[in-house]
């Protein structure tokens, strides 16, 4: 089987009529393959349980492999990145998430595996404030944390207001779409698409020509959620995407912030209501979110060579308890468990995970768990 081979029937498998995403997941999972799924169809029933046998006809469907041909030669036609969720340039974070695409469509150059991701997210109406406020929290985050990427949606609003600021101030940023990617929506915000392309990208589980239809809105901000360490609700009516975001973040288990504004107005109920609910912890500037992070812990330690040979020589005291508990389950422990154990926010437990497998002393291993790689 060629890589050319196993992308045809993933892609095939992402636009099979009723087979949704969890499902197509659990499928190649099961089978080990996207192609080993339609070769072995009609063993399917026998071989994952739960599965019912009506689904042996669904994947006779020599139509989604003919759209599946005709997107893999547009995104060669067009330059477009296609990453299945088995690459290794496929987002770690979201690949964590169950309702993950199988596949993603980029342009671009962003690094969909920064050190630090945050998500942008507010109401299309931004008032002055909610604008100002974002495009202080992005200058400040510059400076702060300049390795930091910006993720939001390219909708009017604050998500714009995002995308500007962090080209204003040099940071990549990511915009995803719920269309394809052969047009933008709106068409308004091309000029600043065009910039992002070059300083960040822009990303989508849609294949081209798919319309900006409302579900797909609301389908896509899992995906600004599950790239992300953290989401920060800027400005919010009290029903909106925004919250939406908020909401599929917490249940990924990432921290959500959201800025106050003044009692009673519209566009800062929905804040003030994730707040109240605790679903956000409040910030008032890109210190706290920082802060809250744990993105701003330095020091002078170690040289850059003692720090390669020498990588726990770098630790901090969390690292170390983690590191600790690690050792004493050479299975693996899920996050949820090292949460629990060690009383460190997820956010912060997540990005501290990140950097450990950077210097190559954890591992991740499938269904949220980490494990000590043995030096």
């Amino acid at each position: 089987m060629t890589a050319s081979d196993e992308l045809q029937a993933l892609l095939a498998l992402t636009c099979t009529p009723h087979v949704g995403v969890i499902l197509g997941r659990r499928l190649v999972n099961g089978l080990g393959t996207a192609k080993a799924v339609y070769e072995h169809r009609t063993e399917l029933p026998d071989v994952m349980p739960g599965v019912r046998s009506s689904l042996i006809s669904v994947l006779d469907c020599p139509a989604a492999f003919k759209r599946a041909d005709e997107e893999l030669r547009y995104i060669e036609k067009h330059h477009i990145q296609c990453l299945s969720i088995n690459d290794s340039a496929y987002p770690s974070r979201l690949r964590e998430c169950d309702d993950a695409p199988l596949v993603l469509y980029g342009l671009g150059n962003a690094n969909l595996n920064a050190k630090r991701i945050v998500s942008i997210v507010g109401t299309r109406k931004a008032t002055p404030y909610g604008k100002d406020l974002c495009a202080v929290l992005v200058r400040d985050l510059a400076q702060l944390c300049p390795d930091v990427l910006v993720v939001s949606g390219l909708a009017y609003g604050i998500d714009i207001a995002a995308h500007r600021a962090s080209l204003e101030n040099n940071l990549p940023t990511v915009g995803v779409l719920a269309h394809g990617l052969d047009r933008i929506y709106p068409s308004t915000h091309r000029s600043v698409a065009s910039e992002m392309v070059r300083q960040g990208g822009l990303l989508t589980e849609y294949m081209s020509f798919t319309t900006p239809d409302r579900p797909n809105f609301i389908k896509r901000n899992r995906i600004i959620a599950g790239l992300s360490d953290a989401t920060v609700v800027v400005e919010s009516a009290q029903k909106g995407g925004a919250l939406i975001t908020a909401d599929m973040a917490l249940n990924y288990g990432r921290d959500c912030f959201a800025f106050p504004g003044r009692v009673g107005d519209e566009y800062s109920r929905g804040c003030h209501c994730l707040i109240q609910n605790n679903g956000a912890a409040l910030i008032c500037s890109a210190e706290d979110l920082v802060k809250a992070m744990g993105w701003d812990a330095s020091s002078q330690g170690p040289t850059a060579v003692q720090k390669q040979l020498f990588p726990e020589m770098d630790l901090t005291s969390e690292e170390k308890a983690v590191m600790d508990i690690l050792r004493e389950n050479e299975n693996g422990v899920q996050i949820d468990s090292l949460v629990y154990l060690t009383d460190i926010p997820v956010g912060r437990l997540r990005s501290m995970l990140f950097n450990l497998e950077m210097k190559g002393l954890v591992q991740p291993l499938p269904g949220g768990c980490y494990r000590v790689v043995l030096l």
